[in-house]
């Protein structure tokens, strides 16, 4: 990870690129959403209905038919023909279970005791996520240790523990070969599916080796890592030579790929970021023959003829899943994009490798924005539900994983069936919880753009803290909230699944994937 001072210029670029996520919500106006439910100083509502429907027979009952359903099931053997890994950029433990509850509400149930399409995975691991220098990752080491089965250094990507970031000369002579790059060698279909540039850590780190992850383009390339030969990472995937190419490849950052004085098709008044003359989405349709697509309807028209798919929908991260509804190019949800994935890749016999991104969980977390973080995971989840939908366990391995995880917090005593996003003002006696009297909310962040001001902490009993633009409060000021150091979840189901079990090595996922795939482990 670079410093902060430099990340954080970084991280908010991220963050602007799709929705602007405003300092503050406003107050709710006449007729807005209530914030129905919350607990009100000294008032403890009644139990809900779905926990006073419930005897003690019952969860006794639902416990025991849980040991029926583990001792019940059977490992699968592999190999696995297909492998799907999904990443939640920045998707702890605390966004699954806000996201899950969260995921709930919206489909007006239970969010408690929702079972996520994630959370049907049988098995379960911890990921410890440290990178070779740092506590506290960023998603280009993160990635590189899922994909290559090495532990770097952050702010590099594909590259070994000793090229140090921003060295172009060290890295040279040290990549290592990733998953990806060993499943197109054998013969297998390949996919990459980002909500982020295509380009960015997470995605990239299947197919690009660069000792900076922020060499996306030819025109930030620093002159002396021109002159000594190393190439920004969007012209790395046009020229990845491994197999026959990428099968598909999904996403934004269009920018990356076309000229500085090219206009962007669909925002007139952007162009591309590129100086070298070359508009890399054109040379990659000339050189393959594939479908180069940028809108929703181009993606809803493209043809079962089984030519490779570059689709760059947005200049920089493709739309929050709460903004994409109102995106000029109509662009396609998380989880269509992955039903057609599967639909493509799984028309070679040799079988397919795909990463899905949730990409965006990251960027909305660093604005302090819950809402948009939960709803891109509740995006994501259908993704992971519509995987699980269109393949076969029995030989198809899915992976549900994160890179990293964030400094959010679900707090408080709020009861059962208060809204995730809603307001606690009381502890779990009734009696009034915070020593100013004014509320706050069930979630919040320990650092990042929310902070109290100098002033005095507003009262979230003010806004309409549901709101998708509202920033949960946080306690230290910092223009992006940063990461975790935290354990991050590793679900898993199919072929080889049961390996996925106890605390483990981040690295050690390459591992679990690529023995799953019968690919040659180096020892």
């Amino acid at each position: 990870m670079r410093s902060l001072i430099a990340l954080v210029p970084i991280l908010l670029a991220g963050c602007a690129a799709g929705a602007q996520v405003p300092a503050a919500a406003p107050p709710p106006s006449e007729g807005s959403r209530p914030q129905a439910d919350t607990v009100e100083s000294g008032d403890v509502p009644a139990e809900p209905a779905a926990a006073r429907a419930k005897t003690a027979a019952q969860y006794r009952a639902e416990a025991a038919a849980f040991i029926d359903r583990q001792v019940a099931r059977a490992p699968i053997k592999g190999p696995a023909k297909n492998l799907i890994i999904f990443i939640g950029d920045g998707m702890g433990v605390g966004t699954i279970t806000a996201g899950r509850i969260f995921e709930g509400e919206q489909q007006g149930r239970d969010g408690e005791s929702l079972v996520a399409a994630l959370d049907s995975l049988p098995y379960s691991a911890l990921v410890k996520t440290y990178s070779t220098d740092f506590q506290v990752p960023d998603s280009a080491a993160t990635a590189t240790a899922i994909f290559t089965g090495t532990k770097s250094r952050s702010g590099t990507l594909g590259m070994a523990p000793s090229v140090t970031t921003g060295d172009c000369a060290a890295s040279k002579g040290s990549p290592v070969e990733t998953l990806f790059e060993q499943a197109e060698d054998a013969g297998r279909a390949t996919g990459i599916i980002s909500t982020a540039r295509i380009t960015h850590a997470t995605p990239a780190a299947t197919y690009a080796h660069s000792a900076s992850r922020d060499w996306e383009n030819d025109a930030v390339l620093p002159d002396e890592a021109r002159a000594a030969g190393c190439i920004d990472i969007a012209a790395q995937l046009v020229n990845w030579n491994h197999g026959n190419g990428f099968e598909l490849m999904m996403g934004g950052g269009r920018a990356n790929f076309l000229r500085s004085d090219q206009a962007d098709p669909e925002y007139p008044d952007k162009t591309g970021a590129r100086t070298d003359g070359r508009n890399l989405a054109a040379d990659w349709a000339a050189k393959t023959g594939g479908h180069y697509i940028w809108n929703g309807d181009q993606f809803a028209a493209l043809p079962a003829d089984g030519k490779p798919v570059l689709a760059l929908f947005e200049p920089s991260h493709m739309q929050y899943d709460a903004d994409r509804a109102e995106d000029p190019g109509k662009e396609p949800s998380i989880a269509a994009m992955t039903r057609a994935a599967i639909g493509r890749l799984s028309s070679d016999p040799d079988g397919f490798v795909l990463l899905v991104e949730g990409g965006r969980i990251d960027h909305a977390h660093h604005a302090g924005n819950a809402y948009r973080a939960l709803d891109d995971f509740a995006a994501m989840d259908e993704a992971v539900r519509t995987a699980l939908e269109l393949t076969d366990p029995s030989d198809t391995m899915i992976l549900v994983t994160a890179d990293h995880s964030h400094v959010f917090t679900m707090a408080g005593y709020p009861p059962r069936g208060n809204p995730i996003l809603g307001l606690v003002n009381a502890d779990e006696d009734g009696a009034p919880a915070t020593k100013d009297g004014k509320a706050y909310t069930t979630l919040g962040y320990a650092n990042g753009p929310g902070a109290v001001p100098a002033t005095g902490r507003p009262d979230p009993a003010d806004v309409d803290t549901t709101a998708k633009d509202y920033l949960q409060q946080s306690l230290v000021p910092l223009g992006s909230e940063t990461h975790s150091g935290e354990d991050v979840a590793l679900k898993a189901s199919g072929p080889e699944a049961y390996l996925v079990s106890g605390t483990i090595e981040q690295n050690a996922i390459y591992a679990i994937m690529a023995h799953a795939l019968g690919l040659p482990l180096e020892k």
